[in-house]
């Protein structure tokens, strides 16, 4: 029996299930094992197995905040329920409404996190319901890298969009929608009977990748501005790909504005003096117009698509102004 106050407690221990079971903190064991009395209403509950095996009787229970307040205030006893991190709504809820009636004598009420969600830890539960659907989904269950290709595409032109506008609720949306991509993309290669591999290891490639493109953070290097740690990033890169030529690795599939100033950010970077193809029509012209603007630090594809806007902006006006 605990003394911790004369009229007992009641400590509701919550847990997340996106920590790996029995890495509980150290109060929370420490609770635990001192308690008059531990309950979990959830028979499936992750760390019941391992609660037990330390020698922690569990309750499979739910009980009512009246039962509990009774149990804890008859003997000063101290009852612990385990829970998610959610928490019990219904219990809290009634042990509240006790404790704002005035009328009853409580119990000392506490909230005891036992785990906590690192950050990034909803990655998890986004693996998790992507694997569900694979394997339970008629539609995604079929789906093939090519069959996803034209939605990745469609995803990051709305991302575009969304950090272009400045609309902060949209652009938190498109990145959801793009990541869905990256976790579909990878559960789909899991599946591949000849080369599968997961979404663990897309992680860890670009994880090893960051470290070691970034010598100044992670390594004994030094990059004190910006300048440098571009010029670390590329020496880096150039070293890992070993490419015959600056043009390898642009996809030509990209819109043409863009890589047309990919193009020149690369010759440009390596020092070469490279005259513009002579040629008649609007493709050439359009093509001085890029690396002129990649020169000075201006984005093409970037520059044409927010005088787009405008352009459409003015269509608008003039539709409304013609009373359309």
């Amino acid at each position: 029996m605990n003394a911790y106050d004369s009229t007992g407690r009641i400590v509701l221990l919550t847990t997340s299930h996106r920590v790996a079971p029995g890495l509980l903190s150290w109060p929370a064991w420490g609770t635990l094992r001192e308690a008059d009395r531990v309950l979990c209403a959830d028979a499936a509950h992750p760390q019941l197995p391992y609660l037990r095996e330390a020698g922690v009787d569990v309750e499979h229970a739910a009980p009512t905040a009246r039962e509990l307040v009774d149990y804890c205030t008859d003997g000063s006893r101290t009852a612990v329920v385990v829970t998610s991190a959610e928490g019990e709504s219904a219990l809290t809820d009634g042990l509240a409404r006790l404790a704002g009636s005035g009328r009853e004598t409580m119990p000392a009420l506490e909230l005891l996190p036992g785990s906590y969600d690192l950050p990034g830890a909803r990655l998890l539960d986004l693996v998790q319901v992507m694997d569900r659907i694979r394997l339970a989904c008629p539609w995604t269950g079929i789906r093939t890298h090519e069959d996803l290709a034209k939605y990745g595409l469609e995803e990051m032109y709305e991302l575009l969009e969304a950090i272009e506008t400045g609309d902060r609720e949209a652009l938190r949306e498109e990145l959801g929608d793009v990541l869905l991509q990256v976790v579909f993309h990878a559960r789909i290669a899991q599946d591949d009977p000849d080369e599968p591999f997961s979404v663990d290891d897309v992680a860890g490639g670009i994880v090893d990748k960051l470290i070691h493109r970034h010598p100044h953070v992670f390594g004994d290097a030094d990059a004190a501005t910006p300048e440098d740690v571009k010029a670390h990033w590329m020496r880096t890169k150039a070293a890992e790909k070993r490419r015959e030529s600056v043009t390898e690795g642009v996809p030509l599939g990209q819109p043409a504005l863009a890589l047309a100033a990919k193009l020149a950010s690369r010759a440009r970077a390596e020092g070469l003096e490279v005259a513009l193809p002579s040629g008649d029509g609007v493709g050439y012209e359009l093509l001085a117009l890029a690396v002129r603007a990649e020169a000075a630090g201006v984005e093409p594809e970037t520059a044409l698509r927010a005088a787009a806007r405008a352009y459409r902006d003015a269509i608008l006006a003039a539709e409304r102004a013609a009373g359309r």
